[in-house]
């Protein structure tokens, strides 16, 4: 069975920027990625971030940023596909996690180029489409499929969640189902 441990968890956050997010639904996808980033945070669930081009389009939104955990890095980057950074990939193989949970924008650029390649590197890949965007539908449907194709699992907001948890006896289900209610 192919479900999100906590323990085996990492989230990938793609370039949930100031200036992306004026260009799209902003509500949807600062609200979800504020979900699963609370959750993590909740669960010890080490957490990662991209900014592409902070110079330009600004930092990590400071709603997302309000509720990380501590130790969360940010990685100014430059290219689309994220492991692509000098030293990425070494830094994600550093929390010793194969599940991969990435969201962010855009959906068919950064976020499909990263996670194909997380795949192509060996890791478990789940991609949180309710805290994905596009500034197109077709974009976006598009950005889903291909990353399919390319083996990275779909999710959502509640059924990461949920199965981070496993069941109503974790410690902090009362916590994280506060999130989504």
């Amino acid at each position: 069975m192919n479900t999100l441990s906590a323990e085996n968890s990492l989230v990938l956050i793609i370039d949930i920027q100031d200036r992306l997010v004026a260009a799209l639904d902003k509500d949807i996808i600062v609200t979800n990625a504020v979900k699963v980033a609370s959750a993590a945070k909740l669960l010890s669930i080490p957490v990662l971030l991209t900014e592409q081009y902070p110079k330009g389009l600004g930092h990590t939104v400071p709603q997302l940023n309000e509720v990380l955990p501590e130790n969360s890095d940010v990685v100014e980057k430059t290219f689309f596909n994220a492991l692509l950074e000098d030293g990425m990939l070494d830094k994600i193989k550093s929390y010793g996690k194969k599940q991969i949970v990435i969201f962010g924008i855009e959906t068919h650029i950064c976020v499909h180029q990263t996670a194909s390649a997380l795949v192509e590197a060996g890791f478990e890949v789940y991609v949180i489409k309710d805290a994905c965007a596009s500034r197109s539908k077709y974009e976006f449907k598009q950005g889903i499929d291909a990353m399919q194709a390319n083996g990275v699992k779909v999710s959502c907001v509640e059924i990461a969640l949920f199965e981070w948890l496993k069941g109503a006896k974790n410690p902090k289900f009362k916590e994280v189902q506060a999130l989504i209610k």
